[in-house]
């Protein structure tokens, strides 16, 4: 793995953290019996875990 990679990743993961936060601090789940937005927790790791997934999609793979 290139620095490029792990960079992009840990970029991914932190912007996803951050913004599913948000959508839990603002919009949530008010009633409780959402599964992913209805405890902070489970919705940054969820953040995190699709934010690294899609910066992930946009790493090139080398040519042969």
């Amino acid at each position: 793995m290139t620095r490029k990679i792990v960079w992009l990743t840990v970029l991914g993961i932190a912007v996803g953290a951050i913004s599913e936060y948000i959508y839990y601090s603002e919009i949530g789940c008010v009633s409780g019996t959402c599964a992913i937005t209805s405890k902070p927790l489970n919705s940054t790791l969820y953040g995190a875990l699709m934010g690294g997934l899609v910066f992930i999609m946009f790493i090139k793979s080398p040519k042969k």
